[in-house]
């Protein structure tokens, strides 16, 4: 003989309409856990305390002068090669003399730092003191990305 839960030997439970929380709560907090441990390797080692730019992104001028350094360490103004001894000269002619013109230094990854600091000292001795340093946006970057400048003027920076 059997025996049933409800009064009279009858098994019918009908249906459940609740939901189970718990195997979500165990998936949450072992995500939690993850996370937590995760989250202390994915930062950076060396304590560095970053200044706060407040610099406004400018939109690029109609015809900017770029000066390049190549990874044989030879200038370009434009796309014209120039030697140290025409440089002041050439970049003169290059911003019709306009010294409140900024100038974008763009130089191959491959430069040692401080050859791009003589150029920009070469550039500050010109008397073009509106200095900006341009790179590419970003990790992997695409042959259309746009350039990203960081700007020097006087008064700012070294």
């Amino acid at each position: 003989m059997a025996g049933g839960l409800l009064p009279g030997g009858g098994d019918d439970l009908g249906e459940m309409s609740e939901i189970n929380v718990t195997p979500f709560i165990d998936v949450m907090l072992v995500l939690l856990i993850i996370f937590m441990v995760a989250a202390p390797l994915s930062t950076v080692d060396a304590p560095v305390d970053l200044p706060v730019s407040t610099a406004k992104p400018e939109p690029r001028p109609d015809k900017p002068v770029f000066v390049t350094m190549k990874a044989d360490l030879s200038v370009l103004i434009g796309e014209t090669p120039v030697a140290a001894e025409a440089f002041e000269l050439e970049m003169g002619r290059a911003t019709k003399y306009d010294f409140d013109k900024r100038v974008f230094v763009r130089a191959d990854k491959s430069v040692p730092y401080g050859e791009v600091t003589r150029l920009m000292n070469m550039l500050r001795a010109s008397g073009h003191l509106k200095i900006a340093l341009v790179g590419m946006e970003g990790g992997s970057v695409p042959a259309t990305a746009a350039p990203v400048t960081a700007s020097t003027a006087p008064g700012e920076g070294p």
